[in-house]
């Protein structure tokens, strides 16, 4: 079967997941979760996986045991692309995402000396400019430095980039109708592509693989 878009159902789950994050109220409605949920997103994995590479769902279970929030269940459903790019569902609508939302430090020093070269650090600020354009995607990373990193100057002219500790770029869209029909799946490719020369740039300076 071709994927048609999440029904509204996978929604309802999840606002009720929100109100009562329990194991009672995830087993009583485990079938809607997926039949609603997870079925469309293995079915837009399949469609995306000849383009972007196969996708992974990760697990709806939340890892509780460092942080104070003992909700057991995540509030969303995400997948990771193979070849790039992350798909998520929540009651707020559908997210993608692109780039290195966690560097290793082999990849983050490495990173750092590209955003530092004139050449390659301009290529990415030229990259990024086009990619933010419009206010529609926004770029984020999984921390940053208060100050410049160590070797770096603080007056360097891309010090803003030097201080992420990854790089990424993030898109969400509100509940729509469209969230309902194969449109979903054309927004989510849109990006993908938009998002490609970031990709290419973070391939050829930092990596794919940790260190």
């Amino acid at each position: 079967m071709s994927f048609q878009g999440w029904p509204a159902e996978a929604l309802e789950f999840f606002e009720g997941l929100e109100a009562d994050n329990s194991k009672t109220y995830w087993t009583s409605h485990k079938d809607a979760y997926e039949r609603c949920v997870r079925e469309p997103l293995e079915q837009l994995l399949e469609e995306l996986a000849p383009a972007y590479g196969e996708g992974k769902i990760f697990r709806p279970y939340r890892d509780v045991r460092f942080s104070p929030d003992k909700s057991p269940y995540k509030t969303h459903i995400g997948a990771i692309l193979e070849g790039g790019g992350y798909v998520q569902l929540s009651a707020e609508g559908l997210g993608a995402g692109s780039g290195r939302y966690v560097m290793s430090p082999g990849q983050l020093a490495r990173y750092r000396e590209a955003v530092s070269d004139e050449r390659r650090g301009a290529t990415l600020e030229a990259v990024l400019a086009k990619l933010t354009r419009g206010g529609e995607i926004a770029l984020m990373s999984h921390d940053r430095l208060k100050s410049a990193p160590r070797g770096y100057p603080k007056d360097h002219p891309r010090i803003e980039l030097l201080r992420n500790k990854s790089l990424a770029a993030w898109r969400q869209w509100p509940v729509e109708p469209w969230l309902g029909t194969a449109e979903a799946k054309k927004r989510v490719v849109q990006f993908l592509k938009a998002t490609r020369p970031l990709n290419e740039w973070l391939e050829a300076n930092v990596g794919g693989e940790p260190d």
